[in-house]
């Protein structure tokens, strides 16, 4: 064979070779195109894991619509979530300083790299002052009286907001009745009209006890100013229905700024239901704050826990509390201490602040310390 037919058989064997070739790859075209259409017959949704790169999240990394984990093997810039490819996208921790991917550099980011926040954490919190709470008037539109204790109403930046409920919480002899009739004193002072309604003592026990400290409540009571109602906690408790009802309209139309009830815990007792008492207490409290009147009760301490009422109820259905109680220190010397524990809508010392029963009343020692 010359050298010139060696050359042709061996371009016609490469010719045969590659047109087997061509017909081998196109037969397993044939076959992928056909599984591809039975997939398609089987569901036009893929669902997450699907094979079409339209459908799933985790579709086909060499569709036109790439997979969450796609390989970017286009080199395109659309690499997936955790593709470590330093392009546009970057991943969801990525890099970049543009978008800087899902969750790039700029998590909170409000388009163009910019943060929700300006600098971080602590400069979103801060208040751009330096200075530490003081004690100045909370800015309310809710009118504030004076309790008309000398001291104490120092304490509280503005006064008490008109309306509000108010507990003082104390053991036998710290003063609770005294604070309840100098509160009532003070706005009788004022030209307004006060309601004392006692549970424990007599019209005139209580009427006395006010003359006594020079407080002319039977003078406030002659020109009708003042009214002064004991009632018996028994068929308080079993006319509460009646009188809830009842009390708000008297006391409207009695026109009273000020209500002082001596003392709560009394009425509480009438319940031996730990439930029905506390609803009963709710009901009787909420009709006192529908009547739009300004309202101290008195309640006796726990034997355990001198910050709370005997039941533990009054002091979360009120707007303000004070507790009164013994401070014994290490020379066995007693002392009386007043301590406002929450007054709503009021700015307000914490300090616990040494008082007295005095003549005059009560009397706390603002700028003194218990010992």
């Amino acid at each position: 064979m010359s050298e010139d037919d060696e050359d042709g058989d061996w371009f016609e064997k490469a010719l045969q070779e590659a047109e087997r070739e061509s017909e081998a790859t196109d037969g397993d075209t044939a076959t992928d195109e056909a599984a591809d259409e039975g997939a398609a017959a089987d569901s036009t949704d893929d669902g997450p894991f699907g094979s079409d790169g339209d459908d799933g999240a985790f579709g086909d990394p060499s569709a036109e619509s790439e997979a969450a984990f796609g390989d970017d093997s286009d080199g395109d810039g659309a690499d997936g979530p955790f593709s470590d490819e330093p392009d546009d996208a970057g991943g969801p921790f990525g890099d970049d300083g543009g978008a800087g991917g899902s969750f790039g550099d700029d998590p909170f980011g409000g388009g163009d790299g910019e943060s929700l926040f300006d600098e971080d954490f602590g400069s979103a919190f801060d208040s751009g002052s330096d200075d530490e709470f003081d004690d100045e008037e909370l800015d309310s539109d809710i009118p504030r009286i004076d309790l008309g204790i000398e001291g104490l109403d120092d304490m509280i930046q503005g006064g008490v907001p008109e309306r509000h409920l108010m507990v003082t919480i104390g053991s036998a002899g710290t003063g609770k009745t005294t604070f309840g009739l100098q509160f009532l004193y003070h706005g009788l002072q004022q030209g307004e009209n006060a309601v004392f309604i006692t549970l424990e003592q007599s019209h005139e026990s209580i009427v006395d006890t006010a003359n006594e400290w020079g407080w002319g409540f039977d003078e406030y009571e002659a020109e009708g100013s003042l009214a002064v109602v004991d009632l018996d906690p028994v068929e308080m408790a079993n006319s509460l229905d009646n009188i809830r009802g009842e009390l708000p309209e008297l006391i409207k139309d009695f026109n009273a700024d000020r209500l002082v009830l001596d003392s709560v815990s009394l009425l509480e007792m009438m319940y031996d239901n730990p439930a029905k008492r506390r609803t009963e207490v709710f009901d009787f409290t909420r009709s006192l704050k529908d009547a739009g009147v300004t309202t101290f009760l008195t309640s006796e301490a726990s034997e355990s826990n001198p910050y709370a009422s005997r039941h533990g109820i009054i002091e979360y259905l009120t707007d303000a509390v004070f507790v009164l109680q013994y401070i014994r220190g290490e020379t066995r010397e007693t002392r009386l201490a007043v301590e406002i524990q929450k007054i709503r809508n009021a700015n307000h010392s914490r300090e616990m602040k040494p008082y007295d029963i005095t003549s005059e009343g009560l009397s706390v020692y603002q700028q003194a310390n218990i010992f």
